[in-house]
C-alpha cells in the first residue's frame, strides 16, 4: 500500500462573481439573481477556507479562476474586431449571451472534472477528466480551460479531454461522484450517481443534468475495475427539490456515505451495490439522514449534505465542514449537534463562511474538487498550484488590490471590468507560475 492522502483543491473565486441567476434548478441562485456581489469578499472567503483546512494539517490546493468575459465564445458567436469591439457589440446584439460569458461559475472545482486515484486504476495512473457541463450554456464554456488548468497543476496525471458535448454525455464532474475506501492509498470503491439515461426520453421538472452514459464513460476512460464500481439513480424528489448535483444531498469518505433519505432512487438497491464491490476491501457504512428530523427543503436550503467530510490529522472520526447556513437552520443544525453527540463515523462539525458563494448555490463542497494522491504524486504538483502561507499572502495582496468591493448586474456593461479582470489573471498567472500563455487572451 502506497502512502497516500486527499487533497483539496479549491476554485480561486473570479473578479467577475456575480448574481446572474443563470443555473436552472439551483434554487439558491434563481432566489437571488441580480443582487449585487462583492468578487472581493467572496475570493477571500474562499482563501481564509483553503487556509483553514492548510492549518488543520490538510492537503490543500489551489485551482486559478478562469478568463471572463470568455471573448473565444463571443467570436465562435461571430463576433469579431478587438475586445473591446466585441465587448460593446455583444453587449447590443446578444446581452443573454453575454451574461453567461461573465458568469464566475469556474469557483465551483467540484464541477471542474471526476478524478480517480492511481490506487483504483488498472494502468496505476491518476486519471482527471474535465466535465462538458453541456446541460448549461454559462458552464458548457469551461472545460477547455479546466483540462489546461489540470494539465499544468498535475503535470503527471492521465487528464483526459472532456467527454463530446452532447445530451447524451452530459457530465457534471465530482458533485455526482463518490469514493469510499478503507485507506486512502488502497483500492477503493467509486459510485457514479446519475439523473437519467441519456437515451431516454428528457424528464419534466428540472433538468437531471448526469447521464449514466457519461459516468460508464469516465469508468472506462479512468481503467476502472467494474466489480468495484458502481452506478446509482439520483431520485426525482431530490432534484425536483433543487438537488440539481448528487453533492447536494449526499457525500462520502473514507468508509462512510452520509445522504439524505431521499437522495436515491433506490437506496436499498444502491446499498447492497455498495458492499457487494467493497467485499473484500472494507464494509461501508451508510449513515441516513431521515426526512422525518430534516425535511429534504431544509437540507437543501442550508446545504447540509453539501459539505466537506474530511478525516482530520488528530481524529479517528470524521469532520463535516458546513456552512454557517447550516447552523442558522434549526433542523439542520439539531441534527448535527445530534451526529456529534452519538458515537457514530462523523464526530465533529466545523462551520466556515462562504456566504458569497452559497447565495449562487455552492456551498464548502462546491469549492473543492477531492483529489487523493500518494506523497510521491503530491511532490509532483505544480509547486504554483499548492497552499502555503506565504502563496495566501500574496494572493490576498492580489485580490485587495484587483477585486471589486461590489459589483451590480449594470458594472458588467463596464468594458473596463474586462480590462481589469485581464490585468487581474495575467498577473496571476506569474503568482502560480501558469505560464505566460495560460489565458486566451494572453495568446
Amino acid at each position: 500500500m502506497s502512502l497516500a492522502r486527499e487533497a483539496n483543491f479549491d476554485g480561486l473565486i473570479g473578479p467577475t462573481h456575480n448574481y446572474g441567476g443563470l443555473s436552472d434548478g439551483n434554487l439558491a441562485s434563481a432566489s437571488n439573481a441580480g443582487l449585487v456581489a462583492s468578487p472581493k469578499a467572496a475570493a477571500l472567503q474562499g482563501l481564509e477556507k483553503m487556509k483553514a483546512m492548510h492549518e488543520a494539517g490538510l492537503w490543500q490546493g489551489i485551482l486559478p479562476p478562469q478568463q471572463r468575459p470568455h471573448l473565444p465564445t463571443l467570436r465562435r458567436a461571430g463576433f469579431t474586431g478587438t475586445n473591446k469591439d466585441i465587448f460593446e457589440a455583444a453587449w447590443k446584439q446578444a446581452p443573454r449571451l453575454m451574461k453567461n460569458c461573465f458568469s464566475a461559475s469556474s469557483m465551483w472545482a467540484a464541477n471542474a472534472a471526476t478524478v480517480s486515484p492511481s490506487s483504483d486504476a488498472s494502468d496505476g495512473n491518476l486519471h482527471l477528466t474535465p466535465a462538458n457541463l453541456s446541460t448549461m450554456l454559462h458552464r458548457s464554456i469551461e472545460h477547455p480551460q479546466t483540462q489546461r488548468a489540470l494539465e499544468t497543476a498535475f503535470p503527471f496525471a492521465s487528464v483526459h479531454p472532456a467527454l463530446a458535448e452532447q445530451s447524451v454525455f452530459a457530465d457534471e464532474g465530482a458533485a455526482n461522484h463518490v469514493r469510499l475506501c478503507g485507506a486512502r492509498g488502497e483500492q477503493g470503491v467509486e459510485l457514479f450517481v446519475y439523473g437519467r439515461d441519456g437515451y431516454a426520453p428528457t424528464r419534466a421538472g428540472y433538468p437531471a443534468r448526469q447521464t449514466l452514459q457519461a459516468s460508464q464513460a469516465i469508468a472506462r476512460a479512468h481503467h476502472l475495475t467494474p466489480r468495484r464500481t458502481v452506478f446509482a439513480l439520483q431520485s426525482d424528489a431530490a432534484i425536483d427539490a433543487g438537488a440539481f448535483h448528487n453533492d447536494v444531498v449526499c457525500v462520502g469518505a473514507l468508509q462512510t456515505l452520509f445522504y439524505h433519505e431521499l437522495a436515491f432512487a433506490d437506496t436499498a438497491a444502491m446499498q447492497a451495490d455498495m458492499t457487494q464491490a467493497a467485499e473484500g476491501l472494507f464494509t461501508p457504512n451508510f449513515v441516513e439522514v431521515p426526512s422525518s428530523e430534516v425535511p429534504i427543503a431544509d437540507a437543501i436550503k442550508a446545504y447540509l449534505f453539501n459539505s466537506m467530510l474530511v478525516q482530520m490529522p488528530d481524529s479517528d472520526r470524521l469532520t463535516l465542514i458546513a456552512p454557517l447556513e447550516t447552523k442558522e437552520n434549526a433542523a439542520t443544525k439539531a441534527y448535527c449537534d445530534k451526529l456529534v453527540a452519538c458515537n457514530g463515523p462523523i464526530g465533529e462539525v466545523r462551520y466556515v463562511d462562504v456566504r458569497q458563494s452559497m447565495r449562487n448555490g455552492g456551498g464548502p463542497a462546491c469549492l473543492r474538487l477531492r483529489v487523493t494522491m500518494t506523497e510521491a504524486e503530491w511532490s509532483q504538483v505544480n509547486q504554483g498550484n499548492k497552499f502555503s502561507p506565504a502563496l495566501f499572502e500574496e494572493l490576498k495582496i492580489w485580490i485587495n488590490a484587483f477585486y471589486r468591493d461590489a459589483l451590480a448586474p449594470e458594472d458588467l456593461r463596464d468594458s473596463s471590468l474586462m480590462e481589469e479582470s485581464f490585468v487581474a489573471l495575467d498577473e496571476l498567472t506569474r503568482i502560480m507560475g501558469l505560464g505566460a500563455d495560460f489565458y486566451p487572451f494572453q495568446t
